[in-house]
């Protein structure tokens, strides 16, 4: 049982709140922390080697069909994991996992039918939703311009609900340019905008849904130029009540639906 906060053993959860410090710490160290009990179980069943569990002492035994024999488990009240975390772990249940090396874009582009690709989405929360519908709305896989948030921080992953191990990811660069290699891998780029000049989504060919890679913009500033300048054709989710668009998460779980909704008719 662990009794202070201060005990060395437990750099991989400390002030797990501090964004600069854990993007400092975990990708560097090919780290990355799943919270809640739930979250760790999904990172297990999707093959990630776990390194450390750091548990509320009252929550042990949720853990014992696990048998963790091998793997250090420390425990502490509340109070100690809040003092080491930097915030109230309701949920209990911290781990740290090894990363898994990342797919490169070519393995993703070579076996996807249905592709997300974001570029400088850079908020967590964002990022966890986008994985949970791409994961639940028939996406293959997830491709990221290199200015994107890490999709195995933290926030993210509890978001996703551990849906981020079950989408395959990986970052596209030079970007845009690379957007080029999508297009030659026979997909056609289809960049989500509120621009005057989009067809509303409903209306895409047979063609343009064949292969559909989804092009989707921070929320804010949307996508860049040189990304739709690299698209085959803009699109738009039809709004009503002159709302001018939908949170970037909001909007791709719509997207993603219609671009999947032939399989299921």
């Amino acid at each position: 049982m662990i009794t202070t906060p201060l005990d060395e053993r437990l750099a991989d959860y400390r002030a797990l709140t501090d964004v600069e410090l854990r993007t400092r710490w975990e990708p560097p160290n090919g780290l990355f922390i799943a919270e809640g009990e739930l979250v760790l179980r999904r990172a297990l069943r999707a093959g990630y080697r776990l390194r450390s569990v750091l548990i509320d002492t009252k929550r042990v035994s949720q853990l014992d069909d696990l048998n963790l024999v091998d793997v250090p488990v420390y425990t502490g009240d509340q109070a100690t994991l809040e003092a080491i975390t930097g915030f109230h772990v309701h949920r209990g249940v911290l781990a740290s996992f090894h990363r898994k090396p990342e797919l490169g874009a070519e393995a993703i582009l070579g076996t996807a039918r249905r592709l997300a690709i974001l570029e400088n989405i850079n908020n967590h929360t964002n990022l966890g939703a986008l994985f949970r519908s791409a994961a639940a709305l028939g996406m293959d896989a997830v491709l990221l311009s290199p200015t994107c948030a890490d999709p195995l921080y933290r926030r993210s992953v509890r978001v996703s609900m551990g849906e981020v191990f079950a989408v395959p990811y990986a970052h596209l660069h030079p970007w845009p340019d690379a957007l080029a290699d999508v297009r030659k891998a026979g997909f056609t780029v289809l960049a989500l905008t509120p621009a005057a000049d989009a067809v509303p989504i409903q209306r895409l060919t047979t063609a343009q849904r064949e292969k559909p890679a989804l092009l989707l913009g921070a929320e804010g500033p949307g996508l860049t130029g040189g990304a739709l300048d690299a698209s085959d054709a803009r699109i738009v989710i039809p709004m009503h009540r002159g709302v001018d668009s939908l949170n970037v998460a909001n909007a791709a779980a719509v997207a993603f639906w219609e671009l999947s909704r032939a399989e299921h008719p």
